[in-house]
């Protein structure tokens, strides 16, 4: 594997987590500082540099995911990339990094892997005698769009072959950028075949930078749902994850946003903290939400059963108790009130024609 620094303009100086510690779950080793030199950088060096994004090149064998959990609504995923630059400090998939030897923290959202290789091995699970059609998510562990795929263009890559096969998709990013792929996702969604969600945590800017620190502004997202349903894509919003006082009082504004952008319905999760999410999270909070931290945690425990994660079927992703009530009734009454209760359309699978012959002509 090589990796590159992209070569871009200096990004904006902030990241999400707060620390880089390694995670031992995996029993992997961890890396330890040496001697007194990293206390005593400062003093000598001066501030340490501003953490530079860099992308390695992975060459997995497979990119079609599966899954049999009950309760997510799709058996099959891909992740074009692993880690992710936006940094959302609460984001489910930081534990994967684990599996490298790599941290959660910041080397999940400077250490990044992309896999070039996606589309072709994409073809290939197609191709293969006895597949099935059913609908492929993007976006189900990092997010599709995050600023690299401006180069590497892997997602890109793989919507490209699936409007060719006719494969039904669902896209669920943060970012604006997907409405680069509206030539094909535009043909494919007249057809029954593709659905996108936005996610929109906050409208407020300096929360969402905080929050979500190299995501494109709300306003951008907002602006996206009104172009992707211009070009009469089925598109939704998640406020996915609300976070107890901190971004709970903005449901029903960015629901009644998301109606005036034209979407058609709207989903939420409170938010879930596993593995090292959890202290990451808690770090995060100490040095964003001081005041306020405490509060955070311990609603956050009254919705997962006194821990700071439920990790069980169904309850994982409902929450349990009073707040957890109210919330889904907050959110029930928007959505009647500004016409977001429409179900995620179900997509076309008839269509499907695998991909054949070594240009992937379709016969």
């Amino acid at each position: 594997m090589r990796a590159t620094v992209m070569p871009w303009p200096p990004p904006r100086p902030v990241r999400g987590a707060t620390h880089n510690r390694e995670s031992t779950r995996f029993a992997l080793p961890t890396r330890e500082a040496d001697g007194d030199w990293l206390d005593a950088r400062e003093d000598i060096d001066g501030e340490a540099p501003p953490l530079r994004t860099t992308v390695t090149v992975e060459h997995p064998r497979t990119i079609l995911s599966r899954n049999q959990s009950p309760d997510i609504p799709f058996d099959r995923s891909v992740n074009p990339y692993r880690g992710c630059e936006h940094g959302c400090i609460y984001c489910f998939a930081r534990p994967t990094h684990a599996w490298h030897d790599l941290s959660p923290g910041l080397d999940f959202e400077t250490k990044l892997f992309a896999k070039p290789d996606a589309p072709a091995l994409l073809r290939a699970a197609l191709a293969k005698r006895g597949y099935v059609c059913q609908p492929i998510a993007f976006g189900t562990n990092t997010d599709p769009y995050q600023p690299i795929e401006a180069t590497w263009q892997i997602t890109r890559g793989c919507i490209e072959l699936l409007a060719q096969c006719n494969h039904p998709i669902t896209i669920t990013t943060k970012s604006h950028r997907v409405t680069r792929d509206i030539d094909l996702l535009g043909p494919m969604a007249a057809k029954g075949l593709a659905a996108v969600m936005l996610s929109i945590t906050s409208l407020d800017p300096k929360v969402a930078m905080t929050v979500e620190p190299r995501a494109p502004h709300p306003e951008r997202r907002l602006a996206a749902v009104a172009k992707l349903r211009a070009a009469g894509i089925p598109t939704f919003v998640s406020l996915s994850p609300v976070i107890p006082a901190i971004t709970d009082h903005e449901i029903e504004h960015i629901m009644e946003r998301a109606a005036e952008a034209g979407a058609l319905g709207c989903f939420f999760l409170p938010v879930r903290l596993p593995h090292e999410v959890a202290p990451l999270f808690r770090a995060w909070l100490d040095e964003h939400f001081p005041d306020r931290a405490a509060k955070v945690m311990a609603t956050i425990q009254s919705i997962r059963s006194g821990r700071d994660n439920d990790p069980n079927f169904h309850s994982r992703m409902r929450g349990q108790g009073p707040w957890a009530d109210l919330l889904r009734t907050r959110f029930r009454i928007a959505a009647k009130r500004y016409g977001l209760d429409q179900p995620f359309p179900p997509l076309r699978r008839d269509l499907f024609r695998p991909p054949t012959g070594d240009q992937g002509e379709l016969f």
